[in-house]
This record gives C-alpha cells, structure tokens and sequence, in this order.
C-alpha cells in the first residue's frame, strides 16, 4: 500500500536530468552569489578574514610563536581528516557499483523509492562521485594551503629585527591572512560539498524529493553563512552593541 504513494514518472529520463540540472544551478548558483555577495556583506567568511588578519598583526609582536603554529596544525589535521574520510566515501562508492543491481533490489524493498533502470542508477553513483572527488580536491588543496600558512609563519619577522619596517610587516600581515584566508575557504567549499551530497542521496528516493532538499541546503547555508548567531556574536563591539541583521534567527 505505501508504494501507491510513489511519486508518478519518478523514473523518466527527463524528470531525472531536469532534477540534477536544477541541482547543479542549486550548487554553483549558491557558491557565486556568496563569493560576490561577501565582498560587501558581512558574513562568516568576511568576518573571519578581518579576524584573520587581527591574528597575523597580534602574532608580529610576540616573541613566543608556539601557540599560533599549534592552531594552524589544528586546521591542517581538521581538513586532513575530511580529506581521508572522502577518500573512504569514494571507495565505498566505487564498490557500490560494482554491485549495482544488488544495490537496486535493495532500494526496491524500501516504501517510497523510485523505480529506475539499471543505467539511471549508475548515473546517480557517478553524480556522486564526482561530488567527493571535488570534495578531495578541495579538501587536499586547502591542507597544502595550510601548510603554506605555516611555512609563512616561520619566516615572520622577529619583534627586534629592526631591518624590516613597519610596512614589511603589515604586507606579511596581509599575506598570511589571505592564504590562511583561502585555506578556510577551500574547507568551506569541501564541507559544502558534503552538504549537497547528503542531498543528493535523496535522488535515490526520488527526484522531486532530490530538487526540495536541494533548495533546502542552500537556505540551510545561506541562513548560517550570513545570518546565524555565531555571525551575529563575531560581530559583536562593546561600544556598538550588537549588529542587527536584516532577518532573525
């Protein structure tokens, strides 16, 4: 009796391809207009940038740099850790389809789920292969961003070295901040991968299903991204009070 829920023509070509169309414009739509909109919108990336370059100011006058490698290393290992686990979500699925029509009888016998082919099946896997194979790639190139990042910290200038001016230092500032700035970016672009991968996992279901939770992660990022309360807290001045946002929590 459930199967008599099942959306009609979840199978069709057409609907299949219209939905991952609408995903992609989802995903590459979203990741546009938060790179543009950042650039004069106060948001976690922005936020956290200004942040970034306070640290690289404050690290110019302290002898003892100990601390601010050991938090570098910590967002290396962070990106390092997802980048490992992408790498076992990719053979997981490379032995999915293997065995895809074991996987399909499976799908089958859940309520609910669509009734596709063989070969649309086997498309939906390569779709989300090729999502984590991004995600590596953002992942491993964010964990050599930070190790760049720590290379530029042990060519900071000393507090006593008198030979480099007070511009030098404010360049080096700027230029660790960028590069610690675009490590943190690359993490992010990662973990928003994950995020539409958990999507995309609802295209097995169906593809209608798959284009409304689609729309959902962008909501769920564009909320978090420029109007969560973390945003809100980053914000903060003692002598400004609390920022207000155009919409709440």
């Amino acid at each position: 009796m459930l199967s008599q829920f099942s959306l009609p023509d979840a199978g069709s070509t057409w609907l299949n391809l219209l939905a991952f169309v609408w995903f992609m414009l989802c995903w590459v739509g979203y990741t546009h207009y938060a790179r543009h909109r950042a650039r004069d919108t106060a948001c976690l990336a922005s936020v956290l940038h200004l942040y970034r370059q306070d640290w690289m100011s404050r690290l110019l006058m302290r002898e003892q740099r100990i601390a601010d490698a050991s938090v570098i290393g910590n967002l290396e290992r962070n990106t390092a850790f997802f980048a490992s686990s992408t790498l076992l979500i990719l053979a997981g699925i490379i032995t999915v389809m293997g065995a895809t029509d074991r996987a399909q009888n499976l799908l089958h016998d859940i309520p609910f789920v669509a009734n596709v082919s063989r070969q649309m099946s086997e498309m939906k896997l390569l779709v989300m292969l090729g999502i984590f194979v991004y995600a590596f790639f953002t992942f491993s190139w964010g964990m050599r961003q930070y190790n760049f990042a720590s290379v530029l910290l042990g060519s900071a200038p000393l507090v006593g070295e008198k030979q480099v001016s007070e511009v030098e230092r404010k360049a080096y500032a700027a230029r660790a901040a960028s590069v610690l700035s675009m490590a943190g970016n690359e993490f992010n672009l990662g973990l928003r991968a994950y995020y539409f991968a958990l999507a995309g996992l609802t295209w097995f279901i169906n593809p209608l299903l798959f284009m409304l939770t689609s729309a959902g992660v962008v909501w769920v990022l564009y909320k978090r991204e420029f109007h969560s309360r973390v945003l809100k807290a980053m914000m903060y001045s003692p002598t400004g009070g609390l920022i207000q946002q155009d919409t709440p929590d």
